[in-house]
C-alpha cells in the first residue's frame, strides 16, 4: 500500500494564470472544432506547455496537471482550476507594518482592504493611494519583498508594460537614483488596476524587466 504524499503549493500565480489560459483555449476548441486530430493537437499543445514550465518536475507533481488533456467542458475546466489552486504559492501576507517599512518615506499610507483578494492570484500588490495621489507597488522580487512607488498619469487604452495585455493603462513614473546625488523619472505605461494586471500576467518576464527599470 503506497502512503499518500502530501504535494506542497509550487506554482506561482503567473504560472496558474499560464494553466488557466491553456485550459481556456481547451474548452473553447472542443466548443469549435470537430477534427479529432486537431483537438488531439490542442490538448497535447497545450500539455507539453504547462509541463515546459516546471523543467523540474517531479512524478507526483505531473499527475496533476495529467489531467489536462481530460478537459472538454467548462464546468470540468472550472472544476480542475478550483483544484489546481490548492498548489499555487499565495502572496506574502502583507500587513501595515510591512508598508511602513517599505515605504518608510510615506507617512499615514494605508494599505487597501484585502478582504476580498485571493493571495493566490497575486503575483504583485498594487494600488493607489489618493492622499498622496502616487501608485504603490510591491513585489517579491529573488525571494524578498520591494517597494516601489510613483505617479500615474494620462490613462488610455494600450499595452500594459507587466502583463502585456491591452488595458487602461497610465504613465507610471518612480524617480530613481541616477548617480551619487542625481535622480531621474523612470517608468512604462502599467494597468490601472493592478487586480486585473495580475489576471493577465503569465509570465515574470516583461514585470522583472519593469522593476529592474524602476528599483531604487
Amino acid at each position: 500500500m503506497t502512503s499518500h504524499i502530501k504535494i506542497e503549493a509550487f506554482i506561482r500565480s503567473d504560472q496558474y494564470q499560464f494553466i488557466k489560459f491553456q485550459v481556456k483555449n481547451l474548452v473553447h476548441a472542443h466548443a469549435t472544432v470537430n477534427d479529432p486530430n486537431v483537438l488531439k493537437a490542442v490538448k497535447y499543445g497545450a500539455f507539453d506547455k504547462v509541463i515546459d514550465l516546471f523543467p523540474e518536475i517531479h512524478e507526483q507533481q505531473q499527475a496533476i496537471f495529467n489531467k489536462i488533456t481530460e478537459i472538454e467542458e467548462e464546468q470540468q475546466a472550472e472544476q480542475y482550476l478550483t483544484e489546481l489552486k490548492e498548489y499555487v504559492i499565495p502572496f506574502k501576507t502583507i500587513t501595515e507594518k510591512t508598508v511602513s517599512k517599505l515605504f518608510p518615506k510615506a507617512k499615514k499610507l494605508k494599505l487597501p482592504s484585502l478582504d476580498e483578494v485571493d493571495p493566490r492570484e497575486l503575483t504583485y500588490l498594487g494600488w493607489y493611494d489618493i492622499r498622496s495621489e502616487k501608485k504603490f507597488l510591491i513585489f517579491n522580487y529573488k525571494g524578498k519583498l520591494l517597494g516601489i512607488h510613483g505617479t500615474i498619469r494620462q490613462p488610455t487604452k494600450g499595452i500594459c508594460a507587466l502583463c502585456n495585455g491591452h488595458e487602461e493603462v497610465g504613465l507610471f513614473m518612480a524617480n530613481v537614483k541616477s548617480g551619487k546625488e542625481t535622480y531621474t523619472n523612470r517608468g512604462n505605461y502599467i494597468c490601472v488596476d493592478s487586480l486585473t494586471c495580475n489576471q493577465n500576467l503569465r509570465s515574470l518576464d516583461k514585470l522583472e524587466q519593469f522593476i529592474e527599470l524602476v528599483k531604487k
